[in-house]
Order: structure tokens, then sequence, then C-alpha cells
């Protein structure tokens, strides 16, 4: 088959311009994906225009059933008797594209039932650091990223995304 110069042009075309744009959409999304927090998995996603980041595994003792790992310090009643599993934990953080940090929106612990400010970071070594702030004093933890696929009978492995060093 031989390509004509205005094919070779056209190719030359496609990828100076959408090369790049394939490169820049990459690097948007580093913060998505799944995350390895101290006491869970967590799966950070574009909600609309919004960040979420939903429990997706919690780590409990052999035997005991991770759904029923019940948010009974939340400060709302209501919402005691709900399984921790599958709740959001982060809000008011707008979805921007290529950024690395993302600052004043809030943060859930179930562990204390109560909501912080928050600020969240892209850090060099590809971690992402998770503040929880009250009347400026923060407290964090880095999520490292994994890489978590699906078999074919439904059952998950997660894999850390990057070696330790």
């Amino acid at each position: 088959m031989k390509i004509s110069k205005y094919s070779c042009l056209k190719l030359f075309l496609y990828f100076a311009l959408f090369e790049p744009s394939i490169a820049i959409a990459k690097e948007a999304d580093e913060i998505l994906g799944y995350w390895l927090t101290s006491q869970s998995i967590v799966l950070v996603e574009k909600c609309n225009d919004e960040l979420c980041a939903t429990i997706e595994h919690i780590f409990v003792d052999e035997g005991t059933d991770p759904e029923s790992i019940l948010d009974t310090n939340n400060k709302d009643k209501s919402q005691r008797e709900r399984s921790i599993k599958g709740i959001n934990l982060i809000s008011g953080f707008k979805y921007v594209g290529g950024s690395k940090e993302y600052r004043g929106g809030k943060i859930y612990d179930p562990g204390r039932g109560r909501v912080f400010k928050s600020n969240i970071y892209l850090l060099d070594n590809k971690n992402l650091k998770v503040e929880g702030c009250l009347m400026r004093i923060c407290g964090d933890e880095e999520w490292k990223p994994l890489i978590v696929t699906i078999d074919s009978d439904g059952s998950r492995n997660a894999v850390l995304k990057y070696e330790e060093n």
C-alpha cells in the first residue's frame, strides 16, 4: 500500500494536534482511580463536575462481613445504620483536569463521625496526600495508587500501581 504525501501530512497533523491532548488527558486523570488508605480501598472518580471518593472495600478481621461495619459515629443519627462501604468521603472539590491540588472541599471521617475542611494534593511520588483540617490544625494521610482488576467470577485483585522503594 502506497501512502501519499497528503496522507503523511494528515497523519503528522493528527499526531501533532491530538497526541499532546492524549498526554494531557492522562495527566489530568492521575487523581482518578483506586487508592489504598490505612483502612480501606477508595475509588476517586469524577461525579458530575466534582470529585467523589467512595469506599469500595474495608479491611476487617477474617470472618467479618465488610457490609456489617456501620457508620455508628455519624453525628446524624439517621445515618448510623448505613454501611460505611459505599459512602462518599469527600465533597466540594470541583474537578479540574490536570490539577494536582484541590483545596476548599470537605472530607468525612467515619471513625470520628465528623466532617472536616479538606485539601488534596497529588505528590511527586504519585501518592495522594489527603488533609483534614479543624481550626487551622491539619492532619493528613497518604493514599497509595492501586491497580484493581476484576476476574470473570467477579472477585477483585488489587496491587500497588508503583513499586515501593
